[in-house]
């Protein structure tokens, strides 16, 4: 059962008022919602069209249609749940400790209204879900920012789901964020500026110059955004896009959100504090549909396999989780992303293999690429090869990666 009605059903459930808008909105809300039931109760389950609907304008609607279609996105049994543990969790947690403290401090990521004893029996059932999965997978370190992940699966989901799908996304989407040291996570930052480089040149050699780096993205990235937005219905749009897509796409959305900030940021004086400054006050009031289909047509046009080089270094790049997926220029049949990583992992790749599709491209030719393509596509197509890519990689049932 949802635990969030007052924040509302979903991000654009107040957005039309009026006659023909309205009933516009509404038509198509029900159309969507049908069609979403027809890829739940097809045989198989249709993922392929459950991504796009999760990445489509206003996303999965309601906490309702969420909790059927998430663990879908996160290929999980939920007749299968993680068996409890009959340890004292909190007694023998290294972590218990910190957990506490975090946890104790998330109140503002309770909706507006809830009762005290409801919220204070959901952080206790929110400390021992983190403290269970950390038990059940200890090669997981936790990090500040993790319990902001997984409140938000247990205000859609609830205390019984979660566990299976936070214990899935952890050890997928999250797992660089979980490593002992934060190397693999700066890397995926690293990602951050060659993005804004190819779209604004100008832009990136700005921030560049004021020296400002990455660190202003890193609640939102080991986050998806759900410390720092403080509407809980934005949060779940964005989750609901992230969930339906490769690994690396928050990083393409914290991109776009600097670009559309351009003006903003280029009005700064050229320096660290200033600009730092600006770029971690993330306004709340983004138009983020827009957004989203930017993110996934810069995902499209920009592929991770392009940008490896420009991000630091193929060879770290290939010891994080994201990287080993291949994005949609890669993926084949015969290159399922399992083999790739038992590949990577034992260093059986061959050379030519890994730097092939590295691509670095001049300055000049960019804004041609770019007036070819334009800078937005219909998110038909952008969503599309989003889903492809995220087909590819998708975490099988029980999935051995690393026997």
């Amino acid at each position: 059962m949802a635990l969030r009605s007052a924040q509302g059903d979903g991000p654009t459930s107040s957005r039309w008022n009026g006659g023909a808008e309205k009933t516009d909105f509404n038509a198509k809300r029900k159309k969507k919602v049908a069609e979403i039931h027809q890829a739940l109760n097809s045989d198989p389950t249709d993922v392929a069209a459950l991504r796009r609907m999760a990445i489509s304008e206003g996303g999965l609607l309601t906490d309702e249609i969420r909790q059927k279609v998430w663990p879908k996105l996160l290929n999980v049994n939920t007749n299968d749940p993680p068996p409890i543990s009959g340890k004292n969790l909190r007694q023998g947690s290294k972590d218990y400790q910190q957990v506490l403290l975090d946890v104790r401090r998330s109140l503002r990521r309770f909706p507006p209204g809830m009762p005290e004893k409801q919220r204070e029996g959901l952080q206790e059932e929110l400390i021992d879900i983190i403290l269970l999965i950390l038990e059940r997978n200890p090669q997981l370190h936790y990090y500040q920012g993790y319990h902001d992940i997984v409140v938000t699966f247990l205000l859609v989901v609830g205390e019984k789901l979660t566990p299976s799908l936070v214990e899935k996304l952890s050890t997928h989407h999250l797992r660089d964020f979980m490593d002992p040291t934060m190397d693999n996570t700066k890397h995926i930052l690293n990602y951050l500026m060659p993005i804004i480089d190819q779209v604004n040149p100008e832009l990136h050699d700005f921030m560049q110059s004021a020296e400002v780096g990455t660190i202003f993205a890193l609640s939102w990235l080991i986050t998806w955004f759900g410390h720092v937005l403080s509407d809980f219905r934005h949060v779940v749009r964005l989750y609901d896009f992230f969930l339906a897509c490769h690994p690396l796409m928050p990083i393409y959305f914290a991109a776009v959100i600097v670009l559309y900030r351009e003006q903003e940021v280029l009005d700064c004086d050229c320096d660290m504090a200033s600009v730092h400054h600006l770029l971690s006050q993330i306004p709340q009031d983004l138009p983020y549909e827009t957004l989203i289909s930017r993110a996934g047509d810069l995902f499209v046009q920009f592929p991770p396999s392009e940008l490896a080089r420009e991000a630091s270094a193929q060879q770290q790049a290939e010891k994080t989780a994201a990287s080993t997926f291949k994005d949609f220029e890669l993926a084949s049949a015969q290159q399922r992303p399992d083999m790739v990583l038992r590949q990577r992992f034992r260093g059986f790749l061959r050379p030519e293999d890994r730097t092939k599709d590295v691509l670095t491209k001049p300055r000049t030719n960019r804004f041609v690429k770019l007036a070819v393509m334009g800078l937005t596509v219909a998110l038909g197509a952008a969503a599309l090869a989003v889903v492809k890519s995220a087909l590819e990689w998708a975490p099988k049932f029980q999935l051995q990666l690393f026997p």
